[in-house]
């Protein structure tokens, strides 16, 4: 890897799947400190398409074998964006070529293998990101300092609800192949994020975790609808609540002492929607939340710091994901 730090940070993008085509490539492309560099692709002909459509800046930017992606001695980092059980090998991989990883979530379907991961990236002296992106949504972050610094008063609950309606089970997420949890993995690992980042500060960690999973629709391996309720050592309290049965309001809640927020269409790609307080509204300006997350990481590498969310954290949603479906 290049030791020069005044140029950008060099991605590799692995996989190019709709999030990859969508909000990450977009994002390296807008984020101050990073430039898209290379990819990787089990199609040929998907790989240079991605790259000739992203712009990547490599003399030799479309892969389809990851050794050869990660021998770049230019290349500086990867963000993978691949199906969930791909990425601890693919991460451990990137970490023994010196490559920093930025991990789409949720970081791995065990415990163990994000632990493998986060073990293997601090062997090799590189940093581990995970891409929670909703961290970055500008209201999303002020009530976030504004629960820590005491505006709600002492936190007693907070509540996060994300659906969608599946047409039928032929998601990737919904089969056992490449993944272990369907709407527990496309959202409830941010909401799980969302929760523990508000609650942690002032409530300390979750000490109990209650589930309740139904799989009645379309009889697969993986969740449905998912309803887990925790319990913080203060003694403060979550409910989350991700189906892909029925499409409902996106809505998180914050509950204190002395005040409240609500969220209304705040969870999602686009840095939208509104919140009211107990103070009325919160006015803020929509940001690219992915734009947001990229930026930090390649920040996070330039400082020598950890990025918002490492991989310890990463896998501790992964500890409580598997508990949520023990």
């Amino acid at each position: 890897m290049s030791e020069d730090t005044h140029r950008p940070l060099r991605f590799a993008m692995i996989a190019t799947g709709g999030i990859a085509e969508t909000a990450l490539a977009p994002a390296v492309k807008n984020a101050a400190g990073a430039e898209f560099w290379s990819v990787l692709s089990r199609d040929a002909g998907r790989a240079r398409d991605f790259a000739e459509r992203h712009g990547a800046g490599s003399p030799r930017p479309a892969h389809t074998d990851l050794d050869a992606l990660l021998a770049d001695p230019e290349l500086d980092a990867v963000i993978i964006a691949s199906a969930d059980a791909l990425h601890a090998e693919q991460c451990i991989a990137a970490a023994g070529a010196g490559k920093h990883v930025f991990c789409e979530k949720p970081m791995a379907t065990t415990t163990a293998d994000a632990e493998r991961m986060t073990a293997a990236c601090r062997d090799a002296g590189v940093r581990l990101g995970i891409a929670y992106h909703m961290r970055w949504h500008r209201g999303h972050r002020d009530l976030a300092a504004a629960a820590q610094a005491g505006r709600f008063g002492t936190l007693r609950h907070m509540r996060a609800q994300w659906t969608m309606r599946a047409p039928d089970a032929s998601n990737w997420r919904a089969r056992s192949e490449v993944g272990r949890w369907w709407g527990l993995a496309a959202v409830g690992t941010h909401c799980l994020d969302q929760v523990r980042w508000y609650m942690m500060p002032s409530c300390g960690e979750v000490t109990r975790l209650t589930p309740v999973i139904t799989r009645n629709v379309f009889h697969g391996p993986h969740d449905e609808t998912a309803l887990l309720a925790l319990e913080f050592e203060s003694g403060a309290t979550a409910e989350i609540c991700t189906s892909v049965l029925f499409d409902a309001p996106r809505r998180m809640e914050v509950y204190g002492s002395d005040g409240y927020a609500l969220f209304d269409d705040t969870l999602g790609r686009y840095g939208a929607g509104r919140i009211v307080t107990h103070e009325g509204e919160h006015a803020f300006e929509p940001v690219d939340p992915y734009t947001g997350e990229v930026e930090d990481f390649a920040a996070s590498v330039r400082e020598d710091r950890d990025p918002e969310v490492n991989g310890e954290e990463g896998a501790r949603n992964v500890a409580l994901l598997e508990e949520a479906v023990a």
